[in-house]
């Protein structure tokens, strides 16, 4: 028998609508899902954006880095344009805060920290962590988030603004070398160090040794991003405590 876990839309279910709209989110709601994924990048002026890429090209009408872009230009773009397939409807880029009142009552809220990032070097968003934390408690869903992020330092700003919140360490080869000696004991003193209750990893770093280890060392382990569902399914029954995927329909034939 499969343990429960938690069913996450990654960017709201991104094969099935335009990722990070509220198209995406709303989609998702119509599904068996715990919460749903997103990643919060800051406009030039300072509003907390839910878009996941530093340049706006990949997914909209527009051009430019978040960083130069003011929140009301960030508005008038597309976020469905290039959708495959086409979209019905144009969809702005939301807010963090209406996504969260979408959300709210209904699921948890994964929310990812964004790096900003120029000519391939990445930088800190004033205030990303303050501007988060300030929506999720204005909102009083301190409990019913997990704020994650690969800037590891962001997490424990988060935790000094809000102990209570559940945060969770992003994991991927930049963040973590898996062939080091005592590898995994050095990630768990790191996560434990920050204040993290999560370990959220790229799946293909998944031995299948961690759920056991991470939970002795009581930290949780989430996999993402896993589109099919034979590996649904076999990460379901290793015993991990999330799986975050673009394909949450399928999380029904499990």
């Amino acid at each position: 028998m499969v343990k429960h876990f938690q069913q996450v839309a990654h960017r709201g279910g991104s094969r099935l609508a335009p990722e990070n709209t509220l198209a995406a989110f709303r989609n998702a709601l119509t599904l068996p899902i715990d919460a749903v994924e997103l990643d919060v990048h800051m406009s030039r002026d300072g509003h907390a954006i839910v878009l996941h890429d530093n340049t706006v090209e990949r997914v909209t009408d527009g051009k430019g880095n978040i960083l130069d872009l003011d929140f009301a230009v960030l508005r008038k773009l597309n976020a469905a344009a290039h959708f495959p397939g086409g979209w019905s409807e144009p969809q702005q880029i939301p807010t963090l805060r209406e996504v969260l009142e979408l959300a709210q009552g209904h699921c948890q809220v994964y929310i990812e920290i964004k790096a900003s990032k120029r000519d391939g070097a990445y930088g800190h968003y004033p205030h990303i962590a303050e501007t988060v934390v300030d929506e999720v408690r204005a909102l009083g869903m301190l409990d019913q988030v997990l704020i994650i992020s690969f800037d590891w330092s962001v997490l424990s700003q988060v935790k000094e603004l809000a102990p209570a919140v559940q945060t969770g360490a992003l994991v991927n080869r930049d963040t973590w070398r898996p062939e080091a000696e005592d590898a995994l004991e050095t990630l768990m003193e790191q996560v434990h160090a920050l204040g993290c209750s999560w370990i959220n990893m790229d799946n293909k770093l998944y031995s299948s040794a961690m759920p056991t280890t991470f939970h002795q060392s009581d930290l949780k382990l989430g996999l993402w991003t896993v589109n099919t569902l034979e590996d649904l399914r076999r990460f379901a029954a290793a015993g991990v405590d999330s799986l975050t995927t673009d394909r949450p329909d399928l999380f029904s034939q499990i």
